[in-house]
């Protein structure tokens, strides 16, 4: 496990804005049987960390003051908006003999024959997958070779991922990973939703013009008519 060092927190409310702007990072750990602790870390380490670690591996907590460092998860980081830097760490201290729910990304690796060689286009369906294990048996990623998919029919789906067997991925195992679609299936596809809107719009725009001028070469008198006659069958 990665180490990450981590200090109290003293500064609250207004004074946490002064906090980040020394490069540190306020943050908090809590979990089952543990006492919620306010803490800081500094910018730079957590981000190397987070870069190797990410939302689904353990991270050796090293709390200033505790003699035994504290096995966590990234359970949750909040960003600025703006300038996408960190302000807010959540570390989950899990039970390193119960199992937790982690959302881990899939990798893609290699190029497929198919693509190089017809011109297809790959299709990721899904990025990340939601798995359950031990905390230490979470993976940080799960590679995905696309090295095999030689034919437009080819497919890797969930049950095709290769994790260990201590991993329980939670989706079904028939669900699509990633594929490949010919060349003109993709111009299909993006062409198709164009032309449906572009006749929906014709049709509209068809039907309001003709009551238009129905409306429009009908006399005065002759509208009048049909209003009074449209309000009598309304009040039946």
């Amino acid at each position: 496990m990665l180490i990450l060092s981590a200090k109290i927190r003293k500064d609250f409310g207004k004074k946490t804005k002064s906090l980040r702007n020394k490069d540190k990072i306020p943050a908090v750990v809590y979990g089952p049987g543990v006492k919620n602790l306010s803490l800081e870390v500094g910018y730079e380490e957590f981000e190397e960390v987070f870069k190797e670690t990410g939302e689904s591996s353990l991270v050796s907590l090293e709390i200033e003051g505790e003699k035994k460092k504290r096995p966590v998860l990234i359970h949750e980081v909040q960003k600025n908006p703006v300038t996408d830097r960190f302000i807010h760490i959540d570390f989950y201290q899990a039970s390193l003999k119960e199992e937790v729910e982690a959302t881990v990304p899939l990798v893609f690796e290699g190029v497929s024959p198919v693509v190089k060689e017809f011109g297809g286009t790959l299709v990721k369906d899904i990025a990340e997958v939601e798995v359950k294990a031990l905390p230490q048996n979470l993976p940080h990623e799960i590679k995905v070779n696309v090295e095999g998919l030689k034919t437009f029919e080819d497919r890797i789906s969930i049950k095709d991922l290769i994790v260990s067997k201590e991993v329980k991925i939670l989706k079904e195992p028939k669900e699509v990973v990633v594929s490949v679609l010919p060349p003109e299936k993709v111009e299909e596809e993006l062409e198709k939703p164009i032309e449906e809107k572009v006749e929906e719009v014709e049709k509209v725009e068809r039907k309001k013009e003709k009551e238009g001028e129905e409306e429009a070469g009908m006399p005065a008198e002759k509208q009048e008519e049909e209003k009074k006659e449209e309000t009598k069958e309304k009040s039946k």
